[in-house]
C-alpha cells in the first residue's frame, strides 16, 4: 500500500543542544539522518529505507508464493522457494519505482522528500511540504499508481513470448498482476491512499480550500476502511477470492479476516493522521515569532543571577539576553540553566555561565511566522531564540517550549 504524502510537520527544536559541551559553550547538533530502518541507497538524494517489517511481509509472500509453484510447477521442489524469494523483491523493486515516481515529482516542484520507506504493507515517500496548487497535487498523487500502471504493461510485454508454465512466464504473470493490483489499490479515491490525494486535489478546485478536500478524502477513507475490513473476508468467503482448496478454507478465512483487519487499521490511522496534519496546517499562521516572543531584559556577561532576575521581574519580563558593552546581543540566558541553580547561590553565579552563545540561525525576524519559523527553527536546533526586528534591536527571547504549547493547541483546536 501506498501512504505518500506530507510528513507530520517535526517539532520545532527538536534535538535539542549537546548537554555535555558546557554552559556558554552549547552548539547546536546537526539534524539526525531521518532513519527507519535497513539505508538501502540515496537516489535523486533521498535516503531510502527498508523497515524492518518489510521482511516479515518478504518471508510471508515466499511462503504463499512458493505454495502457489508447487501447484504450478511441482519438479521444483525446494528451489520454489528461491524463486518466490526473488518474486518478494522484484515486486518491492516495482514499489520502490512507484516510489520514486512521487519523489522525481515532489522534487520538480520544489518539495523536499525525507524518505521514501519500504515497509510492510508497500512504501511510502514522506514529502515535507504541500502542494502550492491542487493541480500539483493531482499530479503528484497520480504519477505513482501511473508507473504500476506502465510497470504492469512492461511486464506483460515478455508475457506473449514466454510459455506459461514455466518459471519466467509465473514470474512476468505475477509481476504484471501484482503491479496492477498496486495501480488499482492506490487509485481508490480516500486518504491515505494517492486515489485519496487525487479526490482532495478535485475538492480543493472546486471548493478554493484544500481543508474541505481533505476532510472529504479522509472520510471516504474512514469508509473504505470499514468496507476492506467487511468486504474482504466476505468476498473471500463467497469464493470471489478464494482457493477451491476446501481442506483449507478455515485457515484461509481466518488469515484473510487479520489480514483485512491491519489493512483497514492503517487506512483508518492514514486517513484520521491526515485530517490531523491539515488542522495544524491551517492553524500555521497563527504560529507568529512576535506573539510567542518572551519580553527580555539586556544585561552584561557578568551580572550575578540574582540581579538579573530582579531586573527581569521589575520590567515584567521572562528572558534574559546577555549584551556587550555597547548593547550588542551576544548570547541568550538558557531558561533551564537558571532553574538549576539554587537560589542561594544566584547571587554568586554571572549568568554569562548560564547562556548560550548567539548564532546567525538562533535570530529570528520578529514578524516570521508559520511554515517558514518552524522551518528556521528546525534549521537551527536550540532551546531558545534571540527575536529581532528589522533594524537589529532586540524584540525577545523565543522558547521552543512556547512554540510547542502552540502546536498542541492548534492540534486541539478544531478546523474553521
Amino acid at each position: 500500500m501506498d501512504e505518500s504524502g506530507d510528513s507530520g510537520r517535526p517539532q520545532p527544536g527538536a534535538g535539542g543542544t549537546d548537554p555535555g559541551s558546557g554552559p556558554g559553550k552549547g552548539k547546536p547538533r546537526r539534524p539526525a539522518d531521518p532513519g527507519g530502518g535497513l539505508l538501502m541507497g540515496r537516489p535523486f538524494g533521498v535516503p531510502v529505507y527498508v523497515a524492518p517489517s518489510w521482511f516479515v511481509v518478504a518471508a510471508l509472500i515466499t511462503w504463499v508464493f512458493g505454495g502457489q509453484l508447487d501447484r504450478v510447477l511441482p519438479e521444483l521442489g525446494g528451489a520454489r522457494y528461491l524463486v518466490a524469494l526473488f518474486f518478494a523483491i522484484a515486486f518491492y523493486a516495482s514499489v520502490l519505482v512507484h516510489e520514486l515516481a512521487h519523489t522525481v515529482a515532489a522534487l520538480r516542484y520544489k518539495l523536499p522528500v525525507r524518505r521514501i520507506q519500504l515497509q510492510f504493507f508497500g512504501g511510502v515517500s514522506e514529502i515535507e511540504k504541500e502542494s502550492e496548487t491542487p493541480g500539483r497535487e493531482f499530479v503528484l498523487a497520480f504519477v505513482g499508481p501511473l508507473l504500476s500502471l506502465i510497470l504492469g504493461g512492461l511486464f506483460y510485454i515478455p508475457l506473449q513470448f514466454v510459455e506459461a508454465g514455466t518459471v519466467p512466464g509465473v514470474l512476468l504473470a505475477g509481476l504484471m498482476i501484482s503491479n496492477l493490483i498496486v495501480a488499482a489499490f492506490n487509485l481508490l479515491p480516500g486518504l491515505p491512499l494517492d486515489g485519496g490525494r487525487m479526490l482532495r486535489a478535485v475538492v480543493w478546485k472546486i471548493t478554493g480550500k484544500p481543508m474541505s478536500g481533505t476532510v472529504a478524502a479522509a472520510w471516504v477513507g474512514r469508509g473504505l476502511a470499514i468496507t476492506v475490513f467487511v468486504g474482504l473476508p466476505l468476498l473471500t468467503h463467497t469464493g470471489a477470492l478464494g482457493s477451491a482448496t476446501g481442506e483449507i478454507s478455515g485457515f484461509e478465512t481466518v488469515t484473510d479476516a487479520l489480514l483485512a483487519a491491519i489493512l483497514a487499521a492503517i487506512i483508518w490511522t492514514g486517513a484520521g493522521n491526515s485530517l490531523r496534519t491539515a488542522r495544524l496546517r491551517e492553524h500555521l499562521p497563527e504560529l507568529r515569532a512576535r506573539t510567542l516572543t518572551r519580553r527580555a531584559v539586556p544585561v552584561e556577561a557578568a551580572t550575578p543571577l540574582s540581579e538579573a532576575l530582579r531586573r527581569a521581574n521589575e520590567a515584567g519580563a521572562r528572558a534574559l539576553v546577555v549584551v556587550d558593552g555597547q548593547g550588542t546581543p551576544k548570547a541568550v540566558v538558557r531558561e533551564a540553566a537558571i532553574v538549576g541553580v539554587p537560589e542561594h547561590r544566584r547571587p554568586w553565579v554571572a549568568v554569562s555561565g548560564l547562556a548560550q552563545d548567539l548564532t546567525d540561525g538562533m535570530k529570528v525576524p520578529a514578524e516570521l511566522a508559520g511554515e517558514a519559523l518552524l522551518d528556521r527553527l528546525k534549521a537551527t536546533p536550540a532551546t531558545e531564540y534571540l527575536v529581532v526586528e528589522e533594524t537589529g534591536e532586540i524584540y525577545g527571547v523565543l522558547s521552543t517550549a512556547d512554540v510547542e504549547r502552540a502546536f498542541i493547541k492548534a492540534m486541539a483546536r478544531p478546523a474553521a
